[in-house]
């Protein structure tokens, strides 16, 4: 009797049971002594998760009412959790010393990397990018209980000695931070984070030792092999009263195949060696057991089954699918019954959207069932979302419990739109995201407020203007007459933004989160942190002020925002409750310990689940061994483990995509070995693919017919542009378009500058040249004035600039040549109308000069390529005949008398190699393509008469594309719709009106 009280207890409960349900199913009867018999018992578990996990599943047990056990947490690192008060009591060893805060100690870490680069040390946000790696690295060896000291060993430094020269001064680097680290946490009595869990569970365990508690403890669900976490385990399982009960250890695990996963943390071998199986789903187990000190063959099952149990087979079955690769080829001689995994299907979908649908269609069809639970798990939070949003067609509330980053959500992503605003200086992007966000301006000024937005919006389309909010305000300025009240709105903007006006070059970071923080409350006031993201955004903004001003560090405007969002990405925003009881959609860490009747497990695809192992990036693989530390592929045996844990519901059903948004993606190594194992006894899930197929597939709707737009008599009387008549004879879609509707296209914003926009802008860099009096000498210099105020535009600035300047030198020098002949320039830039047939003919005309002989010379600016004689003559370029129609008839104020010369002065490059040419469209030589000069303007208005004869008097449809080898404009080809019918138009495939 006092043999069998001496050995630990230590139980194990399988993967088919529900190990919250069977651990409650085992614990009630043993502790449950009259009222008060479950109130004395001590649980220790994994996490908080954990923790409202096992109150469920007492819910669900206790039938009456009943008082729970206290239950702590040890605390899961993975979900930075803090150990519970019974390990961490208040006043618990007053030589205990206090942990440092992890974002001082982050910024502290940047400051001696930075040190020890020198020079080589990169902008902050890298740098920062850098101590986070080294704090993860340091963060890894204090779990282990490795000491910086143990780098010193002759063993760590021979190995180092053999590797590469990166690894060897990677190594050199971190071991030197490491050890200043050190000294400053001495200097301040502090000790990182996982230093102190350590010293706390080591002090817990040394005290129970000593003193065991009164009443009962148990450990339940604690997997992590840390030593510390093995050594309080131990004690706890020697206690008289206490005990440990392990998740899914598989006991029936043949010796053999136990022996070949591993030795380390055992008697015979303390290191992690090269052979250790690290990616099945027991070593992490094998690795905590032989840290405890205790065999397997210890270990007892937990009889007691629990609610919602798979079929007891399915753990043996479990147990040869992870099967180490030289013992799978037992496979082959497997019995039906040891591979029968019934009540697990496969189910693969084309891709995340469709997989996403098929899981709600799966949830959905489960809840019906009264009182059935579900719960959906999957370490790709992107499907996640997808999945909560199919599920809202329904209205099925459903949280995901691993949250969203921080910056994904409205708050984080209104102080990341704050410092995109300041890196970028007001460029039209970010500053209207920001304004138009959700957060801004709420209340019932609202509807107003986005209305200035919109007018803000078309304000700045086009290429950037120059940096800063003073550009801005020209541009609203400019439009003052189109949007009167949008310059005092933005008055008001401006005094909104006004906290962000200091931020230029390096700034303090905690001046530049002061002065982020403050603008936010000015556009958003208290909404900006009512909701759960909000408060973990302004717990966010105090950890990192504080830790900014006691570590005081230096940040470029420019790097702020990729600063802020690495800084934020770690934490994550889990939902207030509110979802479906029955439902809950789980990471891989959240899922633990978890049951549902019906288990799916999204994204089973290589990458995601298992995900690819992230090797460190200081410290080689061989140094970690050495040191006695897992590698990176002891992340894939903990999620083989979650898989196993899974697999051990009475439903499951195991998806995955074949490809993903970057292409096709390879199925997890896990579903592989499914395929493998069971063959042809495989279940397929089709049902649930097959109706998200038909939820998404509408209705085939038949190509949309060549457009031929047919408008009233009353609807085609409209003036027709002097740039227009092209458009009409050559695609009458296009004109009736903007002529008719009109519709205008509208340039991207932050666009990059186009023909068109470079086109207006040398035309009003002329106008005021000329206006001024057209001086030789002073079109470039006030050019380049011109254009730095118009755009700043990185390609505008780089590669337009030079060649329009280029350009404009030719355009003085020849203006002044042909002045020295005689030549006087009229107008610039000068309105003209005339009616003809009735329809009023308006245009501009770009520059009107008087010939030495009395006659007119028609000057048109072109920014490109001037039309051919050809498309001249067939009637496609009539600008400079329509504008000498309207000089000739007298609808210029100011201009009077017979074009003779019709005269394209093109900016593009010329024969010489330089920029700058002219070329005339009329006919001069028999060799010539065009029209001969003295029938210019009678074929012109030929040409005008019969357009407006068929189009806009008569009934001639406006085709679209009506001459489609025709070069022209493709503002409209999406509204006709023109992927969808053109090259079918000629086999009978449309034309209706």
């Amino acid at each position: 009797m006092d043999d069998a009280r001496a050995r630990p207890r230590v139980w194990s409960i399988a993967a088919h049971r529900g190990f919250a349900d069977a651990l409650v199913a085992g614990l009630v009867p043993r502790y449950r002594e009259d009222r008060f018999g479950l109130a004395r018992l001590t649980l220790l578990l994994p996490s908080q998760r954990a923790v409202r996990t096992v109150t469920e599943a007492f819910v669900r047990a206790s039938g009456a009412g009943l008082l729970l056990p206290r239950m702590t947490v040890v605390g899961d690192l993975d979900l930075d959790e803090t150990l519970g008060p019974l390990l961490d009591p208040i006043g618990a060893g007053v030589d205990m010393p206090e942990a440092v805060d992890p974002v001082w100690r982050l910024l502290r870490i940047a400051g001696i990397l930075r040190d020890e680069l020198g020079e080589d040390a990169p902008g902050e946000a890298a740098l920062l990018r850098q101590a986070r790696g080294i704090a993860q690295g340091i963060d890894r060896l204090l779990v282990e209980g490795v000491q910086p000291e143990r780098m010193l060993d002759e063993a760590v430094i021979g190995i180092a000695a053999e590797l590469s020269e990166h690894w060897q001064e990677s190594t050199r680097l971190f071991a030197r931070v490491f050890f200043r680290w050190r000294a400053e946490l001495e200097a301040i009595g502090k000790v990182d984070a996982p230093e102190r869990r350590n010293r706390l569970l080591d002090h817990a365990a040394r005290s129970w030792r000593e003193r065991p508690p009164a009443h009962p403890v148990i450990a339940a669900g604690v997997t992590s092999a840390s030593p510390v976490v093995a050594r309080l385990l131990r004690t706890v399982a020697d206690m008289p009263e206490g005990g440990v009960v392990l998740p899914d250890l598989d006991l029936a695990l043949d010796p053999e195949v136990w022996d070949a996963l591993g030795s380390a943390g055992g008697p015979d071998g303390g290191l992690f060696e090269r052979g250790d199986v690290v990616t099945h789903p027991q070593y992490h187990l094998k690795l905590l057991l032989n840290r405890m000190g205790i065999a397997r063959d210890e270990v007892q099952p937990w009889h007691r089954a629990g609610l919602a149990a798979a079929p007891p087979e399915r753990s043996r079955a479990i147990s040869n699918l992870f099967l180490p690769p030289e013992a799978s080829a037992a496979w082959v001689s497997l019995e039906a019954r040891e591979r029968r995994l019934a009540g697990v299907r496969v189910m693969e979908t084309a891709h995340p959207e469709e997989e996403a649908q098929a899981i709600a269609v799966l949830v959905r069809e489960a809840l019906k069932e009264p009182e059935r639970r579900v719960a959906v798990i999957t370490p790709d939070r992107s499907l996640a979302a997808r999945i909560v949003a199919h599920l809202g067609r329904w209205n099925i509330g459903a949280d995901d419990t691993a949250g969203r980053p921080l910056p994904q959500t409205a708050a984080g992503r209104l102080l990341l739109q704050l410092a995109e605003v300041v890196a970028e200086r007001a460029a039209p992007v970010p500053l209207l995201a920001l304004l138009g966000h959700p957060l801004v301006q709420g209340g019932e000024g609202r509807p107003v407020w986005l209305e200035r937005v919109r007018q803000l919006d078309l304000v700045l389309r086009g290429p950037r203007p120059g940096p800063g909010l003073p550009a801005i305000r020209q541009a609203v300025d400019k439009t003052a007459k189109r949007f009167p009240a949008l310059p005092d709105w933005w008055s008001g903007v401006e005094d909104l933004l006004f906290p962000l006006v200091p931020l230029e070059g390096a700034v303090p970071l905690d001046m530049a989160l002061v002065a982020l923080v403050e603008a936010g409350e000015a556009l958003c006031g208290t909404a900006l942190w009512a909701q759960a993201d909000g408060r973990s955004l302004a717990a966010f903004v105090e950890r990192w002020r504080d830790a900014a001003g006691d570590a005081p560090a230096m940040v470029d405007v420019a790097e702020l925002p990729s600063l802020l969002r690495d800084a934020m990405e770690e934490i994550s925003v889990r939902p207030p409750w509110g979802g479906h009881p029955r439902l809950a959609i789980y990471g891989l860490l959240e899922a633990r310990m978890s049951r549902a009747d019906l288990v799916i497990c999204g994204g089973l695809t290589e990458g995601t689940w298992p995900g690819s192992p992230a090797p460190d990036p200081l410290l080689a693989p061989a140094i970690l061994r050495a040191l006695g530390i897992p590698g990176a592929e002891f992340r894939i045996g903990l999620s083989a483990h979650d898989l196993a844990a899974a697999l051990g519901a009475p439903e499951v059903v195991l998806s995955h995509a074949r490809r993903d948004a970057s292409g096709p993606v390879i199925p997890s190594r896990f579903l592989l070995r499914i395929h493998a194992m069971l063959g042809d006894q495989l279940r397929i899930e089709e049902r649930a693919v097959e109706l998200a197929r038909a939820l998404a597939d509408a209705d085939r709707i038949a190509p949309h017919p060549q457009p031929r737009p047919m408008p009233s008599a009353e609807q085609r009387r409209v003036p027709i542009a002097v740039t227009a008549l092209d458009r009409l004879r050559g695609d009458p879609y296009q004109f009736y378009a903007s002529a008719i509707l009109g519709l205008r296209s509208l340039d991207p914003i932050d666009a990059d500058p186009t023909p068109a926009w470079k086109g207006t802008a040398v035309h009003d860099v002329l106008k005021a040249w000329h206006e001024s009096g057209g001086v030789p000498g002073q079109l470039v210099p006030l050019a380049e004035r011109m254009f730095d105020e118009m755009s700043a535009h990185p390609f505008m600035r780089t590669m337009w600039k030079p060649r329009l300047v280029d350009a404009l030198h030719w355009i003085e020098e020849e203006t002044d040549r042909l002045a020295g002949e005689g030549r006087e320039v009229l107008a610039v830039e000068r309105k003209g109308e005339i009616v003809v047939d009735g329809i009023r003919i308006h245009g501009r005309a770009d520059r009107i000069d008087r010939l030495p002989d009395g006659t007119l010379a028609v000057v048109d600016y072109k920014t490109g390529k001037p039309p051919s004689g050809k498309m001249v003559a067939e009637g496609f370029a009539l600008q400079l005949g329509l504008i000498g129609l309207i000089a000739r008839g007298g609808g210029m104020d100011g201009v009077a008398g017979e074009p003779t010369a019709f005269e394209y002065w093109s900016l593009g490059r010329n024969k010489e190699r330089g920029f700058g040419y002219m070329k005339s469209p009329v006919k001069e030589t028999a060799r010539q393509t065009g029209i001969p000069r003295e029938e210019f303007l009678d074929r012109t208005e030929d040409y005008l008469h019969e357009a407006i004869a068929r189009w806009l008097l008569g009934s001639e449809p406006f085709t679209a594309r009506l001459n489609p080898d025709l070069p022209g404009y493709s503002d409209y080809d999406q509204l006709m719709r023109l992927d969808e019918w053109q090259g079918r138009e000629r086999k009978g495939g449309g034309g209706e009106p």
